[in-house]
């Protein structure tokens, strides 16, 4: 069994693996299929050596996982993968490490956003919205669930890139409670 004190430690240390513009692009790309760090460096452009340095630092993850070619054990190419049904739940309170490093999160969330919308297409549907509301926590909740719902359904249909009948889509949400 986990401690509290390790498991907060355990999600400052999650926070802080993917408060990274290319760890969040690796993890979409590892979302859609496994992937090695050859293939992930072809993908976004980098070096080998690049890519296996962010691989590993998010293996931190529960949500991360690493089989191998070939089967288990050594040898063979090492394919990481983005198992998002093995995502650890967040959680209901934060202590202030845990603040701190969500609000890291949503910075580079901020800024990877940014980078996406210079690739925004012109045909298709969408929907963003911006807000800074009150309202009652049972409205919060049911609305949290409903979007966590959502985002794990679309993680679940993802596809490996450029894979035939697909399309390239953004999706970042932040929800977060905010001091009164």
């Amino acid at each position: 069994m986990i401690s509290n004190m390790s498991l907060e430690s355990a999600r400052v240390t999650e926070l802080r693996a993917v408060a990274h513009p290319l760890r969040l692009q690796i993890l979409s790309l590892l979302t859609g299929a496994p992937m090695t760090a050859t293939e992930v460096a072809q993908e976004l452009g980098i070096t080998h050596a690049n890519a296996s340095y962010h691989l590993r630092k998010l293996l931190v993850l529960p949500a991360v996982v690493v089989e191998h070619e070939g089967g288990p054990g050594r040898g063979g190419s090492k394919r990481y993968r983005y198992d998002v049904d093995r995502e650890r739940d967040p959680a209901p309170d934060r202590t202030a490490d845990e603040v701190d490093a969500q609000r890291g999160a949503c910075l580079v969330l901020a800024e990877e956003l940014s980078r996406r919308a210079g690739l925004l297409a012109a045909e298709g549907p969408g929907n963003q919205t911006d807000a800074e509301l009150w309202v009652t926590p049972t409205d919060w909740d049911r609305v949290v669930a409903a979007i966590r719902e959502a985002t794990l359904d679309l993680h679940r249909a993802a596809r490996p890139p450029r894979s035939p009948d697909t399309i390239r889509v953004n999706a970042t949400v932040a929800l977060f409670r905010m001091n009164q």
